[in-house]
Formats: C-alpha cells, sequence, structure tokens
C-alpha cells in the first residue's frame, strides 16, 4: 500500500504541463469519445470532496465514482476513509489505477462501460462521485433514477447547461422532463460554476458541480416517467391533447372522458403546459391513472 499511495503522488494532479509529460510517459492517450478532462484545480476538487463527506458519512462506507481518470478525486476519497468502487472505461487509464491503487483494500475497480456495468453490481453504495462526461451525464443520470439505482447524497460535475436542466423550477427556460425526474427524488443544488481553465484538456463550455440529496420520497407509479416524456414532447402546448393521446396509446378504447376525469381530479383544465407544471402535479397525475387502472400497476 505504501508503494502505490507513492506512486499516486508522483502524479502532479493540478498542473497540465505536468499531467501532459506524464501522459506521453506513461503512453496514455485522451480519447474524445470518453470525454476526458482531468479537473486540475485543487481548491474545486476538495470542495467537491468535502461537499459528499458530509459528518453523517461514516468512515468505511463505500461510493461509487465514476470516471477516475488518473486518481485524484479518488486519493480524496480514500483519504476520507471511504471505500471506493471506481468505474473505470479507458483500458490505459484501468491499468494506471491497478498500479497506483491495487494494494488499497478500500479500492475496487469496475472494468468497462458504467452505462453496462453499474447494473451487474450485486450491491449498491449510499453514495456516488462524478466527473461525469458530457455525452452520458444526462442520460445517465435519467437511467440511474428511472431504474430506482439512487443514492443517500451524490455529488457530480457537468456540462453547466445539463446542471441547470438538472436543478431547474417550473416555469424558467431550462426546465424539462430531466428536471421533474430529479426532482421527484432528489433535492438538486448547484455548488459552483467551474470554468474551462479548471481542467486539461481545456473543455469549450463552463461546467458545474451539483448536489443531490435523497428525498426519500415514496415510490413512484411505473407510468411516471414515460407520462413525464411525453407531456415534455411538446412542452409550450397545452397537455390535453398528449395526456389524451397518452391514454389511448395505453388503452386503444380510452376516449376524452377518462383524459376529463384526469384533468378534474387533479385541478387541471387541460389548457396548463407542461413547462408551467410543477414536479409534484406529474406525480399526481402519474398517480391518478395508476388508480384508474388504465395503466398496468407499478412502482418504480
Amino acid at each position: 500500500m505504501a508503494a502505490a499511495a507513492a506512486a499516486v503522488f508522483m502524479i502532479n494532479y493540478n498542473s497540465s504541463s505536468a499531467l501532459k509529460t506524464f501522459l506521453e510517459r506513461e503512453e496514455l492517450g485522451m480519447r474524445k469519445k470518453f470525454g476526458q478532462n482531468f479537473l486540475i484545480n485543487p481548491s474545486v476538487r476538495q470542495t467537491l470532496a468535502d461537499t459528499l463527506c458530509v459528518s453523517d458519512i461514516i468512515s468505511g462506507e463505500e461510493v461509487w465514482e465514476i470516471g477516475p481518470g488518473l486518481g485524484a478525486m479518488t486519493v480524496l476519497l480514500l483519504e476520507k476513509g471511504l471505500k471506493v468502487r471506481a468505474f473505470e472505461i479507458d483500458k490505459g487509464f484501468i491499468r494506471l489505477l491497478k498500479d497506483l491503487f491495487s494494494d488499497n483494500k478500500n479500492f475496487l475497480l469496475v472494468e468497462g462501460d458504467v452505462m453496462k456495468t453499474r447494473a451487474e453490481q450485486k450491491e449498491k453504495a449510499r453514495y456516488l462521485f462524478g466527473n461525469l462526461p458530457y455525452n452520458i451525464a444526462a442520460v445517465l443520470m435519467a437511467e440511474l433514477i428511472e431504474d430506482s439505482c439512487l443514492f443517500e447524497r451524490m455529488v457530480i460535475t457537468v456540462q453547466k447547461e445539463t446542471a441547470l436542466r438538472m436543478a431547474a423550477s417550473s416555469g424558467s427556460p431550462d426546465y424539462s422532463s430531466l428536471s421533474v425526474l430529479c426532482a421527484s427524488v432528489y433535492r438538486v443544488k448547484p455548488l459552483m460554476t467551474i470554468k474551462p481553465s479548471s481542467f486539461f484538456p481545456q473543455p469549450n463550455v463552463d461546467s458545474m458541480g451539483v448536489l443531490f440529496e435523497n428525498k426519500n420520497a415514496s415510490c413512484r407509479p411505473e407510468v411516471f416517467t414515460p407520462l413525464v416524456r411525453v407531456l415534455f414532447s411538446s412542452r409550450r402546448k397545452m397537455i390535453k391533447n398528449n395526456l389524451k393521446n397518452f391514454i389511448a396509446s395505453m388503452v386503444p378504447s380510452a376516449g376524452g372522458e377518462i383524459c376529463e376525469s384526469l384533468l378534474r381530479e387533479n385541478a387541471l383544465t387541460g389548457n396548463e403546459r407542461a413547462e408551467n407544471l410543477e414536479p409534484e402535479v406529474f406525480l399526481s397525475l402519474a398517480k391518478s391513472i395508476e388508480n384508474m387502472r388504465v395503466y398496468k400497476k407499478g412502482c418504480r
């Protein structure tokens, strides 16, 4: 373990030129398709680690780390006393991570695409950290929520545009189906804007750190997610027609009468737009549909 720790601190995580030299020496290339950008700002890394590791997190608990890269955040999480289950897709980085942390009993490496490998884990952690690639961030977060793979606390960094969508309130330009999905189970709080200069290589856009805290809400009906997506498919149009078509897609014999009943039960006229509805309204509509037995009952 001492040798591995010594090897870790041979990497200067705070310098783009030092990282470039290290990558060249180790014959490690940056692969654009994996969205690899290393966070070289030490104060930002420390803030993210401190935000995740609040006082109620007990030493020895497990955290999933998505995209550890060269291990800059992994070091901090291990220093906090956490067990780290790291998900990495890049074969070169996998080799390096094994060299750096294989002697640490609190480190476990999961090789491959997290979009596939996370479902193979027999046990789920209570916490998650991720410097998420821009190209999978929104899809991954949506899939985790849809599959009820939920965490007590998450801290992630994503493209600022995506972060604003995750945290948006109804009526705002960034409000979307992703906003509703996140708000259905988490309190979402933007932490800080992270400028491109904090990364190597520098991305073309700002990033943002985001905190997710589990609401421990009651389970969502199976119909909830597809309903939200359908109503947002034409976000600026009135919800009545989309809701009617959604009901008819499940039960072809169901007509406008059921739709009108659903609207009345939820104190809606049908003239509302999805972009102006609070997350609780979508949940209430979904529960009404479930209770009317026009959709196969389920709980997610």
